[in-house]
């Protein structure tokens, strides 16, 4: 992951938490499964995938 997908889905966070409802908890859990997830063995799967639809996205 690069530095300006972290802050982009940091700043969707962050108006979910202000515009959209999103409480503290759930903000929580969905961080606290991200970084369980990421410790699983499907992690360089989704990394592949997350970097195949950018890749898609973005044209490159």
């Amino acid at each position: 992951m690069s530095i300006p997908l972290v802050l982009f889905l940091g700043a969707v966070a962050f108006v979910a938490w202000r515009h959209l409802g999103l409480r503290l908890w759930q903000a929580l859990v969905c961080l606290l499964l991200g970084f369980f997830l990421a410790a699983t063995t499907l992690a360089p799967d989704i990394r592949r995938l997350v970097s195949a639809a950018l890749s898609w996205f973005t044209g490159s």
